[in-house]
């Protein structure tokens, strides 16, 4: 008996010795990165325009609703008629914010998404087509809301009932 608990203790010893050294491995990870400066643009609704849909994103929509040379317009909306055509305009606010950027400031430019041969683009007083960016602003200020107005010039002889249709691109690239 005496055999066997020796045998048994000697056992138990040698499987808590192996427990005791349990096998382990070493390894290191190497992280590297490269900050790149960056951009955002977004649109902001301006207190005096109309609200727009899509508020703080980079893809709003500003909706004149129903517009007339001499009839009500909806809040936020303003009208100039000449003699041939009218003007509705909105104000809205950009606001572009950078990181991990020495640039001073922006470069904002405009474009129309599609031809429109009817009607007169205009943002912040520049002229705006299909066929080229139009260079909104030079030296956009960074970290603030900077007002623009959109401007759409109706001829007086479009139909009543037209929808009026588009999308203004913007790009704003660091200086």
């Amino acid at each position: 008996m005496k055999k066997l608990t020796l045998i048994a203790i000697v056992g138990a010893l040698m499987m808590i010795s192996s427990f005791a050294s349990a096998q382990t491995a070493t390894g290191a990870l190497t992280v590297t990165a490269t900050v790149n400066g960056s951009i955002s643009l977004v649109f902001n609704s301006d207190a005096s325009g109309v609200a727009l849909t899509g508020a703080g994103s980079n893809a709003a929509t500003l909706a004149f609703g129903n517009v007339s040379a001499y009839g009500a317009l909806g809040a936020g909306v303003s009208r100039a008629v000449g003699a041939s055509n009218f003007t509705v305009s909105s104000p809205f606010d950009v606001l572009v914010s950078k990181s991990n950027s020495a640039s001073a400031n922006y470069t904002l430019k405009a474009q129309l998404n599609a031809v429109d041969a009817t009607n007169a683009w205009q943002v912040g007083g520049v002229a705006v087509t299909n066929a080229a960016q139009s260079t909104v602003t030079a030296t956009g200020a960074y970290g603030s809301n900077v007002p623009f107005s959109l401007a759409l010039t109706i001829p007086f002889a479009t139909a009543s009932g037209t929808n009026i249709s588009n999308a203004v691109n913007f790009t704003a690239t660091a200086n």
